[in-house]
């Protein structure tokens, strides 16, 4: 298994990322925090996680390992392939989605394209005994932020799931009301 690559981004296409490592280019499937990574100078490492078909080899990237385990964990679900557990991934830091598991909170990953209510449930279900263990499941501090930045995109007419998908790629660390300038920015 190729478990992480560093290397210098060299470009970026609609599947993904292009990562130089030592002259050959590796193309990655990346989450939001992984191409905000990459959008900087220099060179950066990636974990990654490799999927092997009959028919391909697909990497996927993330920014850290806490990414990739939830990655791999999701993949253990059953109906969830790689395509959806990415979009799990991406759409919210793994603390918050594992808080979420905690909590059974499948409208939470409801609100994600592609997850359906049973596909929901069974992530609750199957990922509960074994990611909601020591999972503080009070609000984390910074948890009001996203959820008044989401809130108020909601409020301007955005569905929940668009709401978390504009915000994906917005800089966690911005003040609320700075994160839902720069989403309705990005969107127009």
């Amino acid at each position: 298994m190729i478990a992480r690559l560093r290397g210098t981004p060299a470009s970026s296409t609609p599947e993904g990322l292009v990562l130089d490592v030592g002259g050959v280019g590796y193309l990655l499937a990346v989450t939001p925090a992984a191409a905000r990574k990459a959008s900087g100078e220099g060179e950066i490492t990636l974990d990654t996680y490799l999927i092997v078909r009959e028919d391909a080899l697909q990497l996927y990237g993330f920014a850290d390992l806490e990414e990739r385990e939830l990655f791999s964990h999701l993949l253990s679900v059953s109906g969830v392939g790689p395509k959806v557990a990415l979009a799990i991934v991406s759409g919210s830091r793994p603390a918050e989605l594992r808080r979420a598991i905690a909590l059974e909170d499948t409208a939470r990953f409801e609100a994600i394209p592609g997850i359906g209510r049973k596909t929901a449930q069974r992530v609750v279900l199957e990922l509960k005994e074994k990611l909601a263990a020591g999972v503080d499941i009070a609000p984390a501090a910074d948890a009001p932020t996203d959820f008044v930045a989401r809130d108020a995109l909601v409020e301007l007419g955005y569905s929940l799931a668009d709401a978390e998908r504009a915000l994906a790629d917005v800089d966690p660390e911005l003040p609320a009301e700075e994160r839902v300038r720069v989403a309705l920015r990005k969107a127009a």
